[in-house]
């Protein structure tokens, strides 16, 4: 009888045990993130009052929460995009900077993904459905459901929940054929009542495209409407917290992909729960100007979830206990990187701070319009272009094919479409100057990883990504140093660059002929060292950049250079970048033709998919 009457004990002990721990959890707010991909903030109401699409699913949860007017990611493309989403952690310092991956890169050491702290806290998280991740992670393991069908409903009675739903009606793919075949009468958005941007031309074709691309954006509001109801039908809006941003910039050409503000602000509303208001620092109806980056969105829903956010992420909470208004307003800075997406490969930077914003490009030779056969399948990539082959249009709209300047300088407030670079302005020489030592010292305090090529990360660092810049740091920082000999007068710094280009250490002799190239003519003195380099050098990729410094100046033939670079060549990151190089060449000079070995070439990619396809994609152009 005593051993029944222990059961019982023990038995009622556990269910009070299971009560305490349901109701603690539902003392947890529950987080919703909708994501819209591929737009950026000024296509809504909400932020352009005059041009802007009215969203008013997005509208009516902003009456209830807070609008951020400076919101960012930091990379301009969704995988780059949501790989520091996921980690908290900027792409150039733990490897997720390229997209797509061409290797997945592990975890920084002792640090999880958002959703497994979550998972760990007590709270069901589901994920509909996007993951393409950059880290080597299972996509499937760290959330409690991760697919189409990944909904809060399956979670158990009282389980606080973590739900992503991200929606692709604006995603650039909406932007390729569909449009091609659609018929204007179909548009709710007038084709002739859109204000064409200034940097794109002003046809048919183009305000078409902005007409279909607002329209899109009513679709997706329509979803959001239909994601609110299923919250309001289980009662939980006065528990639920909930994110509504855009995963980058835009779609239309000249934003997702690229680092100007097209490509990086985002729309970005968090509707305030009454039940949770005294986690915000603001009431239900405010703007904030505080600046936010992607890379504070995990340590925040983190802190409002009350988990302790992990010493290895980058960001910093703006929301949550702890946060205050007038602190948060003060936030006045955001970074950008750009580097592959694709097959196109880039290397540029951004920082802003308040109004103006500062742009740095490593090879400033290379041009934004590069052939990259995903963007190009939208039309007004391939109008763009034919008009600018045709001398139909004017400067600003034909700075997207040409020659950038190695730094550029914006004052947003005045200039919000980036088209008029103050850099060589002397009434802006102060702010120049500080803003670029702003973006090199964020950029080396985080040992950015594309100083070095891809292909000799995935050889050198792949481990440990983190740890490898760590312990380079100082070659960095030389490297660096190195890539900035082009924002000074060649005369200054020809001995430098003449001392780098003899350096042992060959990624020194590659940014120094890289330095070259930017130079241009003015460093033709360096054409016997360039052309030994392309005989002798040990390292293909500098034979790479000498040759293509000699190609650009007009000084040699790059095709059978090319041809022997890419002769026997095994390492696929290294023929991509050749090909890269090719492609800007034939750009540049539709005469040059390449005779390439197509299935030596594609083979190198070892059966992955994305190699593979990246590699046909150059071929195909450059056999043109």
């Amino acid at each position: 009888m005593k051993k029944t009457t222990d059961i019982k004990i023990v038995f009622l002990f556990v269910v009070f045990l299971l009560i305490i721990e349901g109701i603690s959890a539902q003392e947890k707010p529950n987080i919703v993130w909708i994501t819209t991909e591929d737009n950026s903030a000024r296509w809504l109401r909400l932020y352009d009052a005059e041009n802007g699409v009215p969203m008013p699913n997005v509208e009516k949860l902003a009456d209830h929460g807070l609008v951020f007017n400076n919101a960012f990611s930091n990379g301009a493309v969704c995988s780059v995009a949501r790989s520091t989403l996921l980690t908290g952690c900027y792409g150039p310092r733990v490897g997720s900077q390229f997209h797509r991956h061409a290797f997945a890169v592990p975890m920084p050491n002792g640090l999880r993904t958002y959703p497994e702290y979550f998972k760990e806290a007590g709270y069901y998280t589901a994920n509909c459905a996007k993951t393409d991740y950059n880290f080597d992670v299972d996509v499937h393991g760290i959330w409690d459901a991760c697919s189409k069908q990944a909904s809060f409903r399956n979670r158990k009675p009282g389980q606080p929940f973590l739900q992503v739903w991200s929606l692709q009606d604006t995603h650039e793919s909406r932007m390729h054929k569909l449009l091609d075949n659609r018929d204007e009468s179909t548009l709710i958005t007038r084709p002739n009542s859109v204000k064409i941007y200034p940097y794109h031309p002003n046809t048919p074709a183009f305000r078409k495209s902005y007409a279909h691309y607002y329209d899109k954006h009513r679709d997706d509001d329509k979803r959001i409407g239909a994601l609110i109801q299923q919250l309001e039908e289980d009662d939980l809006m006065d528990n639920t917290i909930i994110f509504y941003y855009g995963d980058h910039g835009g779609t239309l050409p000249r934003s997702k992909g690229y680092i100007y503000e097209s490509g990086l602000q985002v729309p970005f509303v968090v509707y305030i729960p009454e039940k949770w208001k005294h986690l915000f620092p603001a009431q239900a109806g405010e703007r904030i100007d505080g600046f936010v980056s992607f890379v504070d969105f995990a340590p925040t829903i983190l802190n409002l979830a009350g988990i302790e956010v992990p010493k290895q992420m980058d960001g910093i909470p703006f929301l949550g206990e702890g946060v205050k208004l007038s602190k948060l307003n003060k936030r006045e800075e955001t970074y950008g990187h750009a580097d592959r997406f694709d097959e196109k490969y880039d290397l540029v930077r951004s920082y802003r701070k308040g109004k103006y914003k500062y742009m740095r490009s490593y090879q400033p030779f290379n041009i934004d319009g590069l052939y990259n056969d995903y963007r190009y399948q939208q039309v007004g990539y391939k109008e763009w272009r034919s008009l600018y082959d045709a001398n139909k249009l004017n400067a600003i709209q034909s700075a997207f094919f040409e020659k950038r300047a190695p730094e550029a300088l914006y004052d947003i407030e005045a200039d919000p479409h980036e088209t008029v670079n103050l850099a060589a302005d002397p009434a802006y020489a102060k702010t120049l100057a500080k803003m670029r030592k702003g973006l090199s010292q964020q950029f080396l305090s985080i040992n950015d990883l594309s100083f070095y090529p891809e292909a000799y990360l995935e050889k050198a660092a792949l481990e440990n990504p983190v740890q490898f810049g760590l312990d380079h740091h100082k070659e960095i920082a030389e490297l660096m140093a190195i890539a900035d000999l082009e924002l000074k007068p060649f005369n200054e710094v020809k001995s430098d660059i003449k001392k780098a280009l003899v350096s042992t250490n060959p990624w020194k002799r590659y940014w120094a002929l890289i330095v070259c190239s930017s130079f241009g003519d003015e460093a033709k003195e360096f054409i016997p060292e360039a052309i030994q380099i392309v005989k002798n050098d040990s390292e293909v990729l500098v034979k790479l950049r000498a040759a293509e410094y000699l190609a650009l100046i007009g000084e040699k033939n790059p095709v059978k250079i090319f041809e022997t670079l890419l002769s026997n060549n095994q390492n696929p990151l290294e023929i991509l970048l050749i090909l890269n190089s090719a492609t800007l060449l034939k750009t540049l000079d539709s005469d040059l033709e390449f005779v390439l070995n197509a299935e030596a070439l594609l083979k190198t990619g070892g059966g992955d998919k994305n190699k593979e396809k990246w590699i046909q994609r150059r071929i195909e152009f450059l056999s043109m």
